[in-house]
Protein backbone atom coordinates (compact mmCIF):
# COMPACT_ATOMS: atom_id res chain seq x y z
CA UNK A 1 0.00 0.00 0.00
CA UNK A 2 1.31 3.56 -0.50
CA UNK A 3 -1.90 5.46 0.82
CA UNK A 4 -1.08 8.02 3.20
CA UNK A 5 -0.95 6.99 6.53
CA UNK A 6 0.37 3.47 6.00
CA UNK A 7 3.62 2.08 6.40
CA UNK A 8 4.60 2.57 3.00
CA UNK A 9 3.16 5.95 2.78
CA UNK A 10 4.77 7.01 5.34
CA UNK A 11 8.36 5.34 4.37
CA UNK A 12 7.92 7.31 0.99
CA UNK A 13 7.37 10.37 3.49
CA UNK A 14 10.59 9.36 5.11
CA UNK A 15 12.36 8.96 1.55
CA UNK A 16 10.89 12.49 1.10
CA UNK A 17 12.49 14.08 4.17
CA UNK A 18 15.53 12.70 3.40
CA UNK A 19 16.04 13.63 -0.11
CA UNK A 20 15.23 17.13 0.59
CA UNK A 21 17.37 16.81 3.82
CA UNK A 22 14.98 18.40 6.11
CA UNK A 23 16.42 18.74 9.56
CA UNK A 24 14.53 17.56 12.61
CA UNK A 25 14.75 15.04 15.14
CA UNK A 26 13.39 11.77 14.29
CA UNK A 27 10.75 11.60 16.90
CA UNK A 28 9.60 14.92 14.96
CA UNK A 29 9.58 13.18 11.99
CA UNK A 30 7.53 10.40 13.32
CA UNK A 31 4.78 12.59 14.24
CA UNK A 32 5.26 14.65 11.18
CA UNK A 33 4.68 11.20 9.08
CA UNK A 34 1.88 9.72 12.02
CA UNK A 35 4.01 6.49 12.78
CA UNK A 36 6.00 5.49 15.91
CA UNK A 37 9.13 6.45 16.61
CA UNK A 38 11.24 3.19 15.83
CA UNK A 39 10.10 3.17 12.04
CA UNK A 40 11.77 6.46 11.44
CA UNK A 41 14.60 5.19 13.50
CA UNK A 42 14.76 1.91 11.42
CA UNK A 43 14.52 3.95 7.95
CA UNK A 44 17.09 6.45 9.15
CA UNK A 45 19.61 3.31 9.77
CA UNK A 46 18.72 1.93 6.11
CA UNK A 47 19.10 5.69 4.75
CA UNK A 48 22.50 5.65 5.97
CA UNK A 49 23.74 2.63 4.99
CA UNK A 50 22.30 2.39 1.10
CA UNK A 51 20.81 5.91 0.46
CA UNK A 52 17.34 6.00 -0.65
CA UNK A 53 17.97 3.29 -2.57
CA UNK A 54 17.74 1.15 0.42
CA UNK A 55 14.44 2.53 1.28
CA UNK A 56 12.54 1.56 -2.36
CA UNK A 57 9.89 -0.86 -1.57
CA UNK A 58 10.61 -4.86 -2.23
CA UNK A 59 7.36 -5.33 -3.40
CA UNK A 60 4.20 -7.05 -2.38
CA UNK A 61 5.34 -10.45 0.05
CA UNK A 62 3.75 -13.54 0.28
CA UNK A 63 2.84 -15.54 -2.35
CA UNK A 64 2.12 -15.53 -5.79
CA UNK A 65 -1.88 -15.36 -6.42
CA UNK A 66 -2.65 -18.61 -7.63
CA UNK A 67 -5.52 -16.88 -10.34
CA UNK A 68 -4.13 -14.80 -13.27
CA UNK A 69 -6.12 -11.91 -13.76
CA UNK A 70 -7.07 -13.24 -16.78
CA UNK A 71 -8.52 -15.93 -14.78
CA UNK A 72 -10.51 -13.87 -11.83
CA UNK A 73 -11.86 -11.98 -15.75
CA UNK A 74 -13.39 -15.37 -16.98
CA UNK A 75 -14.92 -16.22 -13.29
CA UNK A 76 -16.15 -12.34 -13.68
CA UNK A 77 -17.72 -12.90 -16.83
CA UNK A 78 -18.82 -15.97 -15.73
CA UNK A 79 -20.77 -14.93 -12.43
CA UNK A 80 -22.63 -12.30 -14.42
CA UNK A 81 -24.35 -14.64 -16.70
CA UNK A 82 -25.48 -16.03 -13.59
CA UNK A 83 -26.04 -19.28 -12.30
CA UNK A 84 -28.94 -20.75 -14.35
CA UNK A 85 -26.46 -19.96 -17.19
CA UNK A 86 -23.76 -22.79 -14.92
CA UNK A 87 -26.89 -25.25 -14.58
CA UNK A 88 -27.83 -24.26 -10.79
CA UNK A 89 -31.77 -24.04 -10.41
CA UNK A 90 -32.35 -20.48 -9.00
CA UNK A 91 -30.03 -17.65 -9.98
CA UNK A 92 -28.79 -16.93 -6.58
CA UNK A 93 -25.19 -17.11 -6.23
CA UNK A 94 -24.16 -18.48 -2.86
CA UNK A 95 -20.59 -19.32 -2.20
CA UNK A 96 -20.54 -23.16 -2.36
CA UNK A 97 -21.93 -22.07 -6.27
CA UNK A 98 -19.03 -19.92 -6.79
CA UNK A 99 -16.76 -22.27 -5.54
CA UNK A 100 -18.09 -25.11 -8.16
CA UNK A 101 -17.87 -22.67 -10.96
CA UNK A 102 -14.14 -21.40 -9.75
CA UNK A 103 -13.23 -24.83 -9.59
CA UNK A 104 -14.71 -25.73 -13.14
CA UNK A 105 -13.26 -22.76 -14.81
CA UNK A 106 -9.96 -22.32 -13.76
CA UNK A 107 -8.98 -26.30 -12.07
CA UNK A 108 -7.84 -24.43 -9.02
CA UNK A 109 -10.04 -25.15 -5.74
CA UNK A 110 -10.70 -23.08 -2.80
CA UNK A 111 -12.00 -23.24 0.52
CA UNK A 112 -15.55 -20.80 0.41
CA UNK A 113 -14.24 -18.57 3.20
CA UNK A 114 -11.55 -18.04 0.67
CA UNK A 115 -13.57 -17.66 -2.46
CA UNK A 116 -15.16 -14.54 -0.37
CA UNK A 117 -11.79 -13.18 0.04
CA UNK A 118 -11.40 -13.34 -3.74
CA UNK A 119 -14.73 -12.09 -4.66
CA UNK A 120 -14.30 -9.17 -1.93
CA UNK A 121 -10.79 -8.03 -2.41
CA UNK A 122 -9.75 -9.25 -6.15
CA UNK A 123 -12.98 -8.82 -8.27
CA UNK A 124 -14.48 -6.27 -5.92
CA UNK A 125 -17.98 -7.75 -5.49
CA UNK A 126 -20.18 -6.82 -2.51
CA UNK A 127 -22.99 -8.66 -0.29
CA UNK A 128 -25.74 -8.43 -1.47
CA UNK A 129 -29.13 -10.26 0.26
CA UNK A 130 -32.06 -10.51 -1.65
CA UNK A 131 -35.07 -8.20 0.06
CA UNK A 132 -37.49 -10.53 1.96
CA UNK A 133 -40.77 -10.02 1.34
CA UNK A 134 -44.45 -12.35 2.19
CA UNK A 135 -45.75 -14.47 -0.75
CA UNK A 136 -48.75 -12.64 -0.07
CA UNK A 137 -47.20 -9.29 -0.99
CA UNK A 138 -49.75 -6.93 -3.46
CA UNK A 139 -48.00 -4.30 -4.83
CA UNK A 140 -50.83 -3.02 -6.61
CA UNK A 141 -52.97 -2.71 -2.99
CA UNK A 142 -50.24 -1.09 -1.59
CA UNK A 143 -49.69 1.39 -3.98
CA UNK A 144 -53.55 2.40 -3.82
CA UNK A 145 -53.44 2.40 0.00
CA UNK A 146 -49.79 4.98 -0.01
CA UNK A 147 -51.97 6.96 -3.05
CA UNK A 148 -55.00 7.64 -1.32
CA UNK A 149 -55.88 5.61 2.56
CA UNK A 150 -52.52 6.16 3.87
CA UNK A 151 -52.05 7.44 7.29
CA UNK A 152 -53.48 10.44 7.67
CA UNK A 153 -51.95 13.23 10.74
CA UNK A 154 -53.97 13.35 14.04
CA UNK A 155 -55.35 16.79 14.34
CA UNK A 156 -56.24 18.26 17.97
CA UNK A 157 -60.03 18.47 17.15
CA UNK A 158 -60.86 14.56 16.06
CA UNK A 159 -58.43 12.90 17.03
CA UNK A 160 -59.00 9.19 15.44
CA UNK A 161 -58.86 5.35 17.13
CA UNK A 162 -54.74 5.40 15.75
CA UNK A 163 -53.71 8.55 16.99
CA UNK A 164 -50.56 8.61 18.83
CA UNK A 165 -51.58 10.15 21.84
Amino acid sequence: MSAAGTPNGAKAGWRRCAARARPGTQAQVARTLGVARQNVSRWHAQWRQGGLEALRSAGPTGHAPRLSDQQLHRIDQALRQGARAHGFDTDHWTLARVTTVVERLTGVGYHRGHVWKLLRHRLHYRLQRPARRAVERDERAIARWVAGAGPRPCSATSPGPHCCR
